[in-house]
Protein backbone atom coordinates (compact mmCIF):
# COMPACT_ATOMS: atom_id res chain seq x y z
CA UNK A 1 0.00 0.00 0.00
CA UNK A 2 1.35 3.40 -0.98
CA UNK A 3 2.00 5.86 1.78
CA UNK A 4 0.40 9.25 1.31
CA UNK A 5 1.89 12.34 2.77
CA UNK A 6 0.12 15.60 3.33
CA UNK A 7 1.88 18.75 4.28
CA UNK A 8 0.67 22.07 5.58
CA UNK A 9 1.39 23.66 2.23
CA UNK A 10 -1.24 21.57 0.46
CA UNK A 11 -3.83 22.44 3.14
CA UNK A 12 -3.00 26.12 2.77
CA UNK A 13 -3.39 25.86 -0.99
CA UNK A 14 -6.77 24.18 -0.53
CA UNK A 15 -7.98 26.94 1.81
CA UNK A 16 -6.84 29.58 -0.68
CA UNK A 17 -8.66 27.76 -3.48
CA UNK A 18 -11.80 27.66 -1.35
CA UNK A 19 -11.45 31.37 -0.61
CA UNK A 20 -11.11 32.12 -4.30
CA UNK A 21 -14.19 29.99 -5.01
CA UNK A 22 -16.11 31.88 -2.30
CA UNK A 23 -15.14 35.25 -3.77
CA UNK A 24 -15.99 34.17 -7.33
CA UNK A 25 -19.38 32.83 -6.24
CA UNK A 26 -19.95 36.10 -4.39
CA UNK A 27 -19.25 37.96 -7.62
CA UNK A 28 -21.89 35.84 -9.41
CA UNK A 29 -24.49 37.15 -6.94
CA UNK A 30 -23.12 40.71 -6.94
CA UNK A 31 -23.03 40.83 -10.73
CA UNK A 32 -26.65 39.69 -10.96
CA UNK A 33 -27.55 42.46 -8.48
CA UNK A 34 -25.61 45.13 -10.38
CA UNK A 35 -26.85 44.12 -13.83
CA UNK A 36 -30.48 43.94 -12.71
CA UNK A 37 -30.22 47.20 -10.78
CA UNK A 38 -28.53 49.31 -13.44
CA UNK A 39 -29.28 47.43 -16.68
CA UNK A 40 -25.67 46.99 -17.71
CA UNK A 41 -26.75 45.31 -20.92
CA UNK A 42 -25.67 41.75 -20.17
CA UNK A 43 -28.75 39.96 -18.84
CA UNK A 44 -30.72 43.17 -18.33
CA UNK A 45 -31.22 46.00 -20.82
CA UNK A 46 -30.92 49.56 -19.49
CA UNK A 47 -34.64 50.26 -20.01
CA UNK A 48 -35.54 47.18 -17.93
CA UNK A 49 -33.22 48.08 -15.01
CA UNK A 50 -34.63 48.19 -11.50
CA UNK A 51 -33.64 51.88 -11.22
CA UNK A 52 -35.56 52.56 -14.44
CA UNK A 53 -38.72 51.02 -12.98
CA UNK A 54 -38.20 47.51 -14.31
CA UNK A 55 -38.94 44.38 -12.35
CA UNK A 56 -35.85 42.21 -11.71
CA UNK A 57 -38.00 39.10 -11.21
CA UNK A 58 -40.52 39.33 -14.04
CA UNK A 59 -38.31 37.94 -16.82
CA UNK A 60 -37.48 34.71 -15.01
CA UNK A 61 -40.81 34.28 -13.26
CA UNK A 62 -42.87 34.82 -16.44
CA UNK A 63 -40.63 33.31 -19.12
CA UNK A 64 -37.89 31.35 -17.33
CA UNK A 65 -40.11 29.11 -15.24
CA UNK A 66 -40.66 25.70 -16.78
CA UNK A 67 -44.35 25.67 -17.80
CA UNK A 68 -44.42 21.96 -16.88
CA UNK A 69 -43.22 22.69 -13.34
CA UNK A 70 -45.76 21.76 -10.69
CA UNK A 71 -44.95 25.18 -9.21
CA UNK A 72 -45.31 27.20 -12.45
CA UNK A 73 -48.53 28.95 -11.41
CA UNK A 74 -47.11 29.89 -8.02
CA UNK A 75 -43.93 31.40 -9.48
CA UNK A 76 -45.75 33.12 -12.36
CA UNK A 77 -48.04 34.84 -9.83
CA UNK A 78 -45.02 36.27 -7.98
CA UNK A 79 -43.72 38.06 -11.08
CA UNK A 80 -43.58 41.83 -10.81
CA UNK A 81 -44.49 42.01 -7.12
CA UNK A 82 -42.68 44.91 -5.46
CA UNK A 83 -42.02 42.96 -2.28
CA UNK A 84 -40.70 39.95 -4.23
CA UNK A 85 -38.48 42.23 -6.33
CA UNK A 86 -37.11 43.90 -3.18
CA UNK A 87 -36.52 40.62 -1.32
CA UNK A 88 -34.80 39.14 -4.37
CA UNK A 89 -32.51 42.14 -4.86
CA UNK A 90 -31.66 42.47 -1.16
CA UNK A 91 -30.91 38.73 -1.18
CA UNK A 92 -28.60 39.01 -4.20
CA UNK A 93 -26.75 41.96 -2.66
CA UNK A 94 -26.50 40.47 0.83
CA UNK A 95 -25.38 37.03 -0.34
CA UNK A 96 -22.90 38.56 -2.78
CA UNK A 97 -21.36 40.89 -0.20
CA UNK A 98 -21.20 38.18 2.47
CA UNK A 99 -19.41 35.77 0.15
CA UNK A 100 -17.07 38.36 -1.31
CA UNK A 101 -16.09 39.77 2.08
CA UNK A 102 -16.14 36.43 3.92
CA UNK A 103 -18.53 37.63 6.64
CA UNK A 104 -22.00 36.48 7.65
CA UNK A 105 -21.52 33.27 5.71
CA UNK A 106 -24.00 31.26 7.78
CA UNK A 107 -26.80 33.68 6.96
CA UNK A 108 -25.65 33.78 3.34
CA UNK A 109 -25.73 29.98 3.17
CA UNK A 110 -29.30 29.86 4.50
CA UNK A 111 -30.56 32.71 2.30
CA UNK A 112 -28.66 31.52 -0.76
CA UNK A 113 -29.89 27.97 -0.35
CA UNK A 114 -33.48 29.19 -0.08
CA UNK A 115 -33.06 31.28 -3.23
CA UNK A 116 -31.35 28.47 -5.14
CA UNK A 117 -33.96 25.89 -4.10
CA UNK A 118 -36.78 28.17 -5.25
CA UNK A 119 -35.10 28.71 -8.62
CA UNK A 120 -34.47 24.96 -8.89
CA UNK A 121 -38.14 24.21 -8.12
CA UNK A 122 -39.23 26.69 -10.79
CA UNK A 123 -37.30 24.66 -13.39
CA UNK A 124 -38.68 21.23 -12.47
CA UNK A 125 -38.72 18.86 -14.22
CA UNK A 126 -35.09 19.49 -15.15
CA UNK A 127 -33.95 18.99 -18.73
CA UNK A 128 -30.56 17.31 -18.37
CA UNK A 129 -30.55 15.64 -14.95
CA UNK A 130 -33.57 14.59 -12.92
CA UNK A 131 -32.22 16.01 -9.63
CA UNK A 132 -29.09 18.17 -9.86
CA UNK A 133 -28.52 21.41 -11.74
CA UNK A 134 -26.33 24.44 -11.12
CA UNK A 135 -28.70 25.79 -8.45
CA UNK A 136 -28.18 22.69 -6.30
CA UNK A 137 -24.41 22.87 -6.85
CA UNK A 138 -24.37 26.55 -5.81
CA UNK A 139 -26.38 25.71 -2.66
CA UNK A 140 -23.90 22.96 -1.75
CA UNK A 141 -20.91 25.25 -2.31
CA UNK A 142 -22.52 27.91 -0.10
CA UNK A 143 -22.47 25.43 2.81
CA UNK A 144 -18.90 24.37 2.07
CA UNK A 145 -17.64 27.94 2.21
CA UNK A 146 -19.76 28.73 5.29
CA UNK A 147 -18.11 25.81 7.11
CA UNK A 148 -14.58 26.52 5.87
CA UNK A 149 -11.78 28.78 6.96
CA UNK A 150 -12.09 32.45 6.10
CA UNK A 151 -8.96 33.19 4.12
CA UNK A 152 -8.90 36.55 2.33
CA UNK A 153 -11.82 37.89 4.36
CA UNK A 154 -12.85 40.54 6.85
CA UNK A 155 -13.81 37.92 9.43
CA UNK A 156 -11.52 39.25 12.19
CA UNK A 157 -13.06 42.71 11.95
CA UNK A 158 -16.57 41.26 11.58
CA UNK A 159 -16.34 38.99 14.64
CA UNK A 160 -14.95 41.83 16.76
CA UNK A 161 -18.15 43.86 16.34
CA UNK A 162 -20.22 43.81 19.55
CA UNK A 163 -23.43 42.72 17.77
CA UNK A 164 -21.62 39.83 16.09
CA UNK A 165 -19.26 38.78 18.90
CA UNK A 166 -21.95 37.09 20.99
CA UNK A 167 -24.07 35.84 18.10
CA UNK A 168 -22.27 32.95 16.42
CA UNK A 169 -25.06 32.60 13.85
CA UNK A 170 -23.92 35.96 12.40
CA UNK A 171 -20.44 34.60 11.67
Amino acid sequence: MAKTTTNKSSYKTAWYALALSRILLGFVFLWAFLDKTFGLGFATAADKAWVAGGSPTTGFLKMGVNPESPFAGFFNNLAGSGIIDTLFMVGLLGIGLALTLGIGLRIAAVAGTALMLMMWAALLPLENNPIVDDHIVYAAVLWVVAAGRREFSLVNWWTSLPAVKNSKWLW
